[in-house]
């Protein structure tokens, strides 16, 4: 198990400072130390309060191949709205422990999240995830209602259960093998087609260097083998059948261009066209809500928020009743 070193926790602290400069809050990155699995873990974590308070916290959960600064826009919008913002990087990610042996699912990841809220003495929350992290804030939402004020969904990945549709199962050794030879190129291939329509920035590649950094820095083989075992947790734990057990005011918010999906390499170039068909899972999905919002951003992709911000930020605040 990796701990996060002193060089890290000092770099990102003042590289996160001083990307909030020009907000006017202090932005450092802290760590919650707890015990789960008969280890002692450390969940890395932003925790930003607003100069005005309008009496509401928003949890940011962040997708599988970003950390909790690609959040750092959205931050701002909801500092600014009044909002405090807590934005954790889940165990087995970025700057967070990175145990080797460790039972990943999401109900897991949901009562480290739970974990981290009591220390902070949040009892209710408004939940934003974003891809997977949209699938750990449903299962947060499902064993917690009572702490969950609204749920808020971005582009979230299991919206269909790809075992279901044919995606034919692989190891955890399989998947470990392929995320050792992840690079900066690999990334920038898989965003170009999955989520940016062949389209490049340097907003986009400030993001994908970031991730290829923690695939070529120190800790390179304890990041390969974590993102092997979450696939595995990804594909193994579909929430798509319970998404009429919600009990929150919901919105999901759906880039229509996007086409996401696991394993959409693994099956016949026909199958792969029918995955992730997000203009279809969308409104199926919402019908099945109970209380249920849809928002669709005509022309984007997966990452409305890092595509075209000042769309997404006027919806979610919209969505939040906070657009004034």
């Amino acid at each position: 198990m990796r701990l996060i070193p002193l060089y890290c926790l000092a770099y990102l602290s003042l590289a996160a400072t001083t990307a909030f400069a020009d907000s006017g809050a202090s932005f450092v990155p802290q760590t919650y130390a707890f015990k789960s699995q008969n280890q002692f873990l450390q969940m890395r974590y932003l925790d930003v309060a607003p100069e005005v308070s309008n009496g509401d916290t928003v949890l940011l959960l962040h997708g599988k191949n970003f950390c909790a600064a690609y959040w750092q826009g959205t931050m701002r919008t909801l500092l600014d709205a009044g909002y405090r913002v807590v934005a954790p990087e889940q165990i087995g990610f970025c700057w967070s422990a990175l145990p080797r042996g460790y039972e990943y699912s999401f109900h897991q990841l949901a009562d480290n999240t739970r974990g981290l809220l009591d220390s902070l003495d949040l009892d209710r929350v408004i939940v934003l995830g974003h891809s997977m992290g949209g699938m750990l804030a449903t299962r947060f939402a499902l064993m917690y209602p009572q702490r969950v004020e609204q749920l808020l969904l971005l582009n979230p990945i299991g919206l269909e259960d790809w075992k279901a549709l044919g995606v034919p199962y692989q190891t955890v050794d399989s998947w470990y093998a392929a995320q050792r030879k992840v690079d900066f190129e690999s990334i920038k291939r898989y965003q170009l087609a999955s989520y940016y329509d062949g389209q490049w920035t340097p907003d986009y590649e400030h993001w994908a260097r970031q991730l290829a950094a923690l695939y070529s820095g120190p800790h390179a083989d304890d990041i390969a083998w974590s993102q092997a075992l979450t696939y595995d947790m990804v594909y193994t734990q579909p929430v798509v059948y319970e998404f009429d057990q919600l009990q929150m005011p919901t919105v999901l918010m759906i880039g229509l261009r996007d086409r996401t999906a696991l394993g959409k390499n693994l099956v016949s170039e026909a199958q792969a066209k029918s995955l992730g068909d997000y203009p279809q899972l969308g409104p199926r999905i919402v019908a099945r809500i109970p209380d249920a919002k849809l928002v669709e951003f005509e022309g984007l992709g997966h990452l409305p928020h890092i595509e075209a911000p000042q769309r997404f930020y006027e919806a979610l605040l919209d969505a939040l009743g906070a657009s004034s």
